[in-house]
């Protein structure tokens, strides 16, 4: 691995100009470097950071990687990775107009890494330095502790997508002014929704009477707008102070939870495993932006690398190179979806959106399909729209917000349906819907999404630590739920409860006089179900 020579360096600068003039904005600095397949091969289980702390899996990731090479050679063309300075990978065998191609998409992602809100908590720190700093840590006690230490990073990491990102996040965008008392808080939180009970209407209300006070009064609204709570719930007051006694806890965050609660790790044989909790939390968090962003990174970056490789004066006699890679990266499968594809669909369609005008209200009254085809009122600020787009949201308000019928129709989606030819014995992919909606749903169905689950400190027998699974609409993978729990008890040191909702089969009913349809699904009914573990011994029990 080696920094990339001074004639790839200044195409990148040049690339960089081109970018900036265009609209994108990133810091001045970046480093490139040109690595072989094999390289690529040994950095992709550490996520591209040459930093990250040593771990058995990733070097079972790593053998993996290099057979399945020796099966299936191939070339990535880049990667990059959000630091700071933002660093950027290079296969050692691109050709220069491949490499002013791949710039562009690597500006695109740097762009984004460095606008989008949901990366806000990265901007502040380099990670390598802090990754660095951590694998120094994790050396220095697996030096003194030997695989005790490999036991609590993989006991940590199977619970590392129960991180609080969104608790750590808030708390960047709202100024000291914006912060309220927790008298306030607990006012508007829990006794009117929870023990008032107030409807929709009435809590709203009391919203804006209070938002008048703060108009009136400024500093003094708070103080003054209690003085009247006193008067009509006199008994506010005490329902406070009863609960201003109660400890708080991040009920979403499994692993700081651990830290601060476990009377296991507090003990000072074990307080080194906290230390090993917070790097795995942290490296979590730090890495749950781009699991939540993948559509809209991948989708602005293929946008730009088309948008403006096309008018780059350095790329001509290779037109049809271009067109042959970018077809490759950016074509839309007839089956499954393409993050790349999606995403740059999705951005071109709302920049010609924007520009004529159909992001409006007044379009989205429109119920005829010639009057909305013929829409255009526009005045060119397509491009505006999607760097808001881009700075503003994650994939799921991503397609949630924008994937309608006009979209599909354009770009001709539509959902697939499986099913067995059984005169040939094979399987038939046919079209099932065409509809918005049920493309909409197919693609947020792939989206990341973990667990929810709380910690209910009330509940637990014997000390045990009770989790509560709040039900979705999908199981938790149950082959996965013995071993997770056994790591959840050790570092907790006493016994783990887990409640969660499971799938119950059943035929369907059919006709006893009829001929029955083989085809049916069968039945499904949840059921309320608590595993139990103690001792390293899984209990299953049915609510």
């Amino acid at each position: 691995m080696e920094l990339i020579n001074q004639h790839t360096k200044e195409i990148m600068e040049g690339c960089k100009e081109r970018a900036r003039a265009a609209g994108l904005s990133f810091t001045d600095e970046s480093l490139e470097y040109i690595v072989t397949n094999r390289d690529l091969i040994e950095l992709s289980p550490k996520v591209m950071i040459p930093t990250l702390y040593d771990y058995w899996v990733h070097d079972v990731e790593v053998l993996r990687g290099k057979g399945e090479y020796e099966l299936y050679p191939h070339n990535p063309y880049e990667t990059v990775i959000n630091t700071r300075p933002p660093i950027s990978f290079y296969n050692d065998n691109n050709p220069d107009w491949l490499n002013v191609m791949i710039f562009y998409h690597v500006l695109g992602h740097i762009d984004f890494f460095q606008n989008n809100l949901y990366f806000r908590h990265t901007w502040e720190y380099d990670f390598t330095g802090q990754a660095l700093s951590d694998k120094r840590v994790i050396a220095k006690l697996r030096a003194e502790k030997g695989r005790w230490v490999d036991y609590i990073i993989e006991f940590a990491r199977s619970i590392d997508n129960l991180v609080g990102y969104h608790t750590e996040l808030s708390p960047l965008f709202a100024s000291p002014k914006q912060h309220t008392s927790s008298r306030l808080d607990y006012y508007f939180d829990v006794f009117l929704q929870v023990e008032k009970k107030l409807s929709v209407g009435d809590f709203l209300k009391e919203i804006n009477r209070y938002n008048d006070f703060v108009a009136r009064l400024g500093e003094e609204a708070e103080t003054s707008f209690f003085a009247q709570i006193e008067v009509k719930y006199p008994e506010f007051e005490a329902h406070f102070q009863k609960k201003t006694g109660v400890k708080h806890t991040e009920r979403r965050d499994l692993l700081r939870f651990l830290v601060e609660n476990s009377e296991f790790l507090a003990r000072e044989e074990n307080v080194w495993m906290k230390s090993i909790l917070e790097v795995i939390r942290m490296t979590s968090i730090f890495f749950q932006p781009q699991i939540r962003t993948k559509i809209m990174n991948e989708g602005w970056a293929s946008y730009w690398h088309e948008k403006l490789f096309l008018q780059d004066d350095r790329i001509k006699g290779h037109e049809v190179d271009f067109a042959r890679v970018h077809a490759g990266v950016t074509s839309m499968p007839r089956v499954g979806m393409n993050p790349y594809a999606l995403g740059m669909r999705l951005f071109w369609f709302l920049k010609e959106a924007a520009d004529a005008g159909r992001t409006t209200y007044d379009f989205h009254r429109l119920t005829d399909a010639q009057e909305r085809k013929n829409y255009d009122r526009g005045d060119g600020t397509g491009e505006d729209f999607i760097f808001q787009v881009r700075e503003n949201l994650c994939d799921y308000l991503f397609l949630k917000n924008f994937i309608d019928q006009d979209f599909t129709n354009k770009y001709n989606l539509f959902v697939t349906g499986k099913r067995l030819d059984q005169q040939r014995m094979v399987w038939q992919y046919y079209v099932k819907s065409r509809d918005a909606r049920q493309y909409r749903d197919m693609c947020l169905n792939t989206l990341y999404h973990p667990p929810n689950i709380e910690i209910d400190t009330e509940k637990g027998e014997e000390g045990a630590l009770y989790l509560i699974h709040h039900f979705e609409g999908k199981q938790l993978v149950q082959e996965y739920i013995a071993n997770t729990l056994v790591g959840i008890e050790y570092l907790w040191g006493k016994p783990v409860q887990l409640e969660t909702s499971e799938a119950v089969f059943s035929q369907p009913s059919h006709s006893h006089s009829g001929p029955r349809d083989e085809g049916a699904e069968p039945e499904i009914t949840w059921q309320r179900v608590v595993y139990t573990m103690k001792e390293k011994v899984l209990t299953r029990k049915t609510l």
